[in-house]
């Protein structure tokens, strides 16, 4: 495959590619570079992750070397799901096992733990080298990675190590490539300032869009760079988890925000924008003959011309979602049947006696 083939696969439906010369000229001197993207294990993917293992296997395709890296000391800085390692690290086996099932090739990516980088002293020095390059003020600003605000970090000491660990872990796996959602550009750009400051080398960033709340924004913006408005695990109403049933996802995207005609901060156009298309590469309604009768769209252009027009109306678009994202979920909602205990019910909260 040649370079261009490569990079195209790579950048394709990504929202931010830093920088698309550095990309190409990694790309030209590496048959295999080394990417990765950290997850922090903190409860049920969701659809949005659908975006995630397309482009892990986009990144597989091109020849990268991937590593998915399980953040369980991060989720536990981050106090997610009780700050109870062992359920952080149960719900890590989950995420694995449901990538798996949607299609990451266990045989080509690597997955990795970030305690297994922290008993090593050589990688507490690197957190310390990376804190040292690093205002207060940076550090503070870049709590967004964690879904915090600035003001949040005053509440607890340990989640001030969080960004320097982030970006830490870039230079100790070591990563080439690094991608994430654009609410992790912060956390790869602070390692392109640090690799700067020391001479480290200088990783490239990719970043894929941010899929928005089923509930809407409440205003005609779309997702913010830093991932306010977006669909959230600790809010079920706003997402539909993996695995989910179909009367889940029909129930969850029939109740979705999804005005006639709007395209910004519509959260199911999002969702054939992100997902129905890249994966299946057509949007097809099942409407009913009084409705105007079964209709195809073979490209996005196409579509968001017909919706924005009124020609398609939005139970019908939202019918037409769920179908997909039926069709698309319905391997790990099998895996996990087959496997009772997997799921996550493995990470869940034990009930008090």
């Amino acid at each position: 495959m040649d370079v261009e083939t490569r990079l195209a696969g790579i950048v394709r439906n990504t929202e931010e590619v830093v920088t698309p010369e550095e990309l190409k000229a990694l790309l030209e001197r590496a048959e295999h570079p080394r990417s990765y993207i950290g997850y922090e294990p903190s409860g049920p993917i969701t659809i949005a992750h659908l975006i995630t293992v397309g482009k892990i296997r986009d990144l597989v395709a091109a020849g990268c070397d991937v590593t998915v890296y399980l953040a369980d000391w991060h989720a536990w800085i981050n106090d997610k799901l009780g700050a109870d390692l062992e359920r952080i690290r149960a719900c890590g086996r989950y995420v694995q096992a449901a990538f798996g099932a949607l299609g990451v090739d266990a045989a080509r990516v690597r997955y990795r733990w970030a305690s297994d980088l922290t008993g090593s002293s050589q990688y507490w020095a690197r957190v310390v080298r990376v804190a040292k390059a690093t205002s207060l003020a940076r550090t503070k600003r870049a709590m967004s990675i964690m879904g915090r605000t600035e003001e949040e970090s005053d509440l607890d000491t340990s989640r001030l190590f969080y960004p320097a660990m982030q970006a830490a872990d870039i230079f100790e796996l070591p990563v080439d490539l690094a991608y994430g959602g654009m609410d992790q550009r912060r956390a790869h750009v602070l390692a392109r300032e640090v690799a700067h400051h020391y001479d480290w080398p200088v990783p490239s960033a990719i970043h894929t869009p941010l899929l928005g709340s089923l509930k809407g924004s409440g205003r005609m913006d779309p997702v913010g760079p830093d991932g306010a408005g977006k669909m959230s695990k600790s809010d079920p109403s706003t997402a539909v988890p993996i695995p989910s049933s179909d009367a889940t996802i029909r129930e969850r995207i029939g109740a979705a925000f999804c005005p006639a005609k709007q395209v910004d901060g519509n959260p199911v156009v999002e969702i054939v924008r992100f997902i129905v298309f890249p994966w299946e590469g057509k949007l097809a309604v099942d409407r009913k003959p009084a409705h105007g009768g079964p209709v195809e769209f073979a490209s996005l252009p196409e579509f968001l011309d017909a919706w924005s027009s009124g020609a398609l109306h939005p139970q019908d678009l939202k019918a037409a979602v769920a179908a997909s994202l039926d069709r698309l979920t319905a391997p790990a909602r099998q895996y996990f049947a087959e496997h009772p205990g997997a799921g996550p019910e493995s990470f869940a909260a034990k009930p008090v006696s």
